[in-house]
């Protein structure tokens, strides 16, 4: 069934928010908000944040993944040192441990290329393309063609965008499929690492630290954007010259105080706000924990087969980060599920709005079967997850994987480029290649063959009729699961392929599927063998995504309207896409007679500071600190240096990176976390809990000043004393 955006779309943008703070707002909304922003403290007109050409939106960037910011005219740009820290990583070697050590470019020759496929996105345009899809949609469809509909429509779309040349367009679904926008954003290839602080700042607290408070990370690092000499964007090259931005934002010495009106413009990754009471229940009591184990054996299995300090550890320092934070994140989350009523209030929520739609008849005839119906098709999403995780785990083999990748482009390549599957076009093929080229630096043969052999006995202690033949074959468990065998063929497999050297890997893309069938390398044969099953699934889960699409937008409809209702808050879950979300400078009571203020300073190092990691820091750190050698970053208030505070944006993964912002749109700090308590925030409210952490500009600027020496990154930028 179609129904009429219009209605929807005037419920979600006119809608004001019933409570403080609460809200990841799309640009365009943020005139309706104007009262309650000027109340809190914005100083600019909220009209110039809902323009992305203008200042400050035009100055705030994507990394692709995380947030960055212009902070001069010539394109230096400003985020997280945990988003850096790839290309951190990249440049390291046990003789240049420029992860551990830290690295400064004194001048734009000694700027080192960011990791293969490092990009900043600028985003330029935003076009409400709705009616463009819809009119592509009947109620005759099924799931399968009516998915196929909208791919179609938003590669038409794409292709049209991506006509001028140096641009990067995407289309995103809000609201579950009500809506959809068509982002245009300007693409620059020649990213560089021009400054991280030591891993002893950058990372101080580690993954013990790691969504706590107090806090005392300072987790930012810089990069700078380059185009070739016309201005546009181009890949690297000497001749290039660093991007000319036309905003960048001027960093704030006189930081906030507790209290203060601030702002985070980013891209938030994705939230779950709308998801239904069963949704809820699996992704708690299935999803999360089983995440969880499986991020953590991972860990545990690359440290035992990498020692520290050796090329294999750095190799896989990044992803052992990731892992880290997110297995932490995941524990947070089932242990905020368990503690609190949020699973109560989604079940009541889903017997109020069934109640609410009963009442009226036209509301009766307009929803009376979505309900049924989404949760019908919800639960056959899940009767694969068990079989989705442990593959999904398995294909982070690097081997295994690119394998697959390859295979499937040779496939897609005998295709029309417009008829190709998304990450398997012209378009993509750049980013492609910078995959395989940067996982030399990102691999080693006894990490991953220890990673994949694990994973491989998980799957193959499921029960059969869960498995999949096809790889069952491969793996030799059609007759039956013997440990020890499984482990000799994957020692004979990595013994035997090729795909561990970067040249074979890239000569492979240009291969046909022919001669993919004929090769003997033996994860090619995986990913020919096991091929046509895979296709078969993917096929599955698209008709279930197509009849999702048509139920999804009703429920969302239903859910706006009943929310108008109640005074409720309406803004679209998270998606990668450009928000704007507002709050203050304050601290919160996570428990009884626990109260945490919400600034940490330089003496909160020294209290923590062991010599050894996480909580090591540089010795001239130590030293300034020991001297209470403030300078002009002295917080009388605190007397001291202020490290990180908290606020009440809100905000969730995505945002790492993102320029908190005062009322006058001066950059005040970086958002780089939050407390353990607001990560179910992904998936809920809590106005009393939801607390952002914050690198301080003041520390940050302490740093460069008083222990990296960066005055030339200092000089460049536009410092607000």
């Amino acid at each position: 069934m179609r129904l009429s955006i219009i209605g929807a779309t005037v419920l979600a943008s006119t809608l004001m928010p019933a409570f403080a703070d609460e809200g990841m707002w799309q640009p365009h909304q943020l005139p309706e908000l104007e009262s309650v922003l000027k109340e809190k403290g914005l100083e600019i007109d909220p009209k110039n944040i809902s323009k992305l050409t203008e200042f400050p939106m035009n100055a705030v960037i994507s990394l692709g993944g995380c947030t960055a910011s212009f902070v001069s005219p010539k394109g230096l740009v400003v985020t997280n040192h945990h988003c850096a820290y790839g290309s951190i990583q990249y440049n390291s070697t046990p003789e240049n441990n420029i992860l551990a050590n830290g690295f400064l470019a004194k001048s734009y020759d000694q700027e080192l290329p960011a990791s293969p496929g490092s990009r900043v996105y600028v985003t330029e345009q935003v076009t409400n393309v709705t009616d463009k899809v819809n009119a592509a949609l009947s109620d005759n469809m099924d799931g399968q063609a009516r998915y196929k509909a909208v791919e179609t429509v938003e590669k038409s779309l794409v292709s049209q965008c991506e006509q001028d040349q140096g641009y990067r367009c995407n289309v995103y679904t809000f609201h579950g499929g009500l809506e959809y926008y068509l982002i245009k954003s300007l693409e620059i290839e020649d990213v560089r690492l021009v400054y991280n602080p030591a891993m002893g700042i950058g990372k101080f607290g580690g993954d013990i630290d790691n969504w706590m408070w107090p806090r005392h990370t300072g987790d930012y690092s810089f990069y700078r954007a380059y185009v070739n000499k016309d201005g546009k964007p181009a890949p690297f090259s000497e001749d290039n010259v660093p991007f000319s931005s036309e905003s960048f934002l001027k960093v704030s010495a006189k930081g906030v105080k507790e209290g203060d009106f601030v702002m985070v413009t980013g891209y938030p990754g994705r939230t779950n706000r709308y998801r239904t009471a069963s949704e809820v229940t699996h992704q708690f009591t299935h999803v999360y924990p089983t995440a969880k184990a499986y991020r953590e054996q991972s860990i545990e299995i690359i440290k035992d087969n990498a020692p520290e300090g050796s090329k294999a550890r750095i190799a896989y320092e990044s992803t052992l980060a990731g892992l880290a934070n997110y297995a932490k994140n995941y524990g947070g989350m089932i242990n905020s599920y368990q503690k609190t009523d949020m699973q109560a209030r989604k079940d009541t929520l889903a017997e109020q709005l069934s109640a609410w739609i009963n009442a009226d008849k036209s509301r009766k005839k307009q929803y009376s079967q979505v309900l049924k119906e989404l949760d019908e098709l919800i639960a056959q999403t899940q009767q694969s997850s068990e079989l989705d995780l442990v593959l999904g785990y398995m294909n982070r083999s690097a081997m295994m994987s690119t394998a697959t990748r390859l295979y499937r482009l040779a496939n897609e390549q005998q295709l029309p480029d417009a008829q190709r599957e998304p990450g398997y076009q012209e378009r993509d093929m750049t980013r492609f290649k910078a995959s395989m080229t940067s996982l030399s630096r990102r691999y080693d043969d006894k990490v991953d063959m220890a990673l994949l052999a694990h994973f491989a006995d998980l799957y193959a202690q499921l029960e059969p009729s869960k498995r999949l033949k096809s790889l069952d074959k491969v793996l030799g468990l059609d007759n039956g699961y013997d440990q020890a065998q499984l482990r000799s063929k994957l020692a004979n497999m990595y013994a035997s392929t090729s795909l561990n050297d970067e040249q074979k890997r890239l000569e492979w893309m240009g291969h046909s599927v022919e001669q993919f069938k004929q090769s003997d390398d033996p994860f090619i044969a995986l990913a020919v063998a096991t091929f046509d099953e895979m296709k078969q699934r993917e096929q599955q889960k698209k008709t279930l995504a197509g009849q999702l699409n048509a139920v999804r937008p009703q429920y969302m409809a239903a859910i706006i309207a009943f929310y108008k209702e109640q005074g409720l808050p309406v803004y679209a879950d998270a998606n990668s896409t450009l928000r704007v979300t507002y709050g203050t400078v304050k601290g919160y009571t996570p428990r009884d007679a626990v109260n945490y203020t919400p600034f940490t300073k330089l003496e909160g190092i020294s209290e923590k500071f062991t010599g050894i990691e996480p909580f090591d820091a540089p010795t001239a750190q130590m030293e300034q600190i020991a001297a209470k050698a403030y300078g002009s970053y002295k917080d009388e208030q605190l007397g001291s240096v202020p490290v990180n505070f908290l606020s009440t944006v809100d905000t969730t993964g995505g945002n790492s990176g993102s320029p908190t912002l005062n009322g006058k749109a001066e950059l005040v700090g970086l958002l780089f976390d939050g407390v353990s308590e607001s990560i179910i925030g992904d998936w809920d409210y809590d106005p009393a809990l939801n607390r952002s952490i914050h690198v301080d500009t003041r520390y940050m600027l302490w740093v460069m000043e008083n222990v990296d020496n960066a005055q030339n990154l200092l000089d460049e930028m536009h410092i607000v004393k």
